[in-house]
């Protein structure tokens, strides 16, 4: 069967479906589960967004917004997934050791609410949970098209921390 295949033949066809696997990769731009969310597709939402957001990897947690997403994170406006990509950057090198927990708190057909709580130190040592609410709402596909999160910070011990999982 491969016997007429010549070697440039065949990096040539191999060649070519890395490039058709590149383009396929960049223009699946869906994120299951999808709108309009049941009780369980919007909890399995949620607890992929924890997921993703404990690998402290701006660039695999940017890729579940819109290109154009718009955010409120405390009193920072962001646009466009390059900004959240450099904001979460930046925070991670600031809040060290995070490690977040996240629940649903309601939902509707493409919009989702969670309450939240996080721990991490900063360069000196020193301990915060952080709690809030986040309201999101989602493009047919998928991903994240806004993005509005209330926050507080709360200084604890070392020795109160409740969440001590090995970071991944």
């Amino acid at each position: 069967m491969f016997e007429n295949l010549s070697i440039s033949s065949i990096v040539a066809a191999s060649e070519a479906r890395k490039i058709r696997s590149k383009n396929l990769y960049e223009t699946m731009d869906t994120k299951p589960p999808l709108p309009p969310f049941t009780l369980e597709s919007a909890k399995d939402k949620v607890q992929a967004a924890e997921n993703a957001w404990n690998t402290r990897d701006p660039d695999r947690v940017a890729l579940a917004y819109t290109e154009d997403s718009q955010w409120r994170n405390r009193s920072e406006f962001l646009s466009g997934r390059e900004e959240i990509r450099a904001f979460l950057k930046r925070k991670w090198s600031k809040e060290l050791d995070y490690r977040l927990r996240k629940e649903l708190w309601s939902f509707s057909e493409n919009r989702i609410s969670v309450k939240f709580e996080y721990e991490w130190h900063d360069d000196s040592g020193h301990w915060y949970r952080s709690y809030g609410n986040e309201q999101w709402e989602f493009a047919d596909n998928g991903l994240m098209q806004r993005r509005e999160a209330s926050i507080n910070d709360l200084p604890i011990e070392e020795s109160d921390r409740k969440f001590r999982w090995e970071l991944s």
